[in-house]
């Protein structure tokens, strides 16, 4: 993980996805608007990850920025 990489909180975000959307999940964790990108990555040459979601679900998106599963959360904020 690179050092730019702020945690923005070590526990997942729930969000609500509904089928077709697209979300821009905050890599960089300097986002106001987490879990989502609000453009925050352009000083440090970061880019958001983009998801589509396939159907109406709900999800757990990390919000430690340290998941081997982007942007889902895999349990990695424990360790940290």
């Amino acid at each position: 993980m690179s050092e730019d990489v702020v945690i923005a909180r070590k526990a997942p975000y729930k969000v609500e996805m509904k089928a077709g959307e697209k979300y821009f999940w905050c890599a960089c964790g300097r986002s106001a608007t987490q879990p989502f990108c609000d453009g925050a990555h352009k000083a440090v040459g970061m880019r958001p990850v983009i998801v589509t979601a396939d159907e109406d679900k709900t999800a757990w998106f990390c919000g430690c920025k340290h998941t081997a599963g982007r942007p889902f959360c895999d349990g990695t904020h424990g360790t940290l």
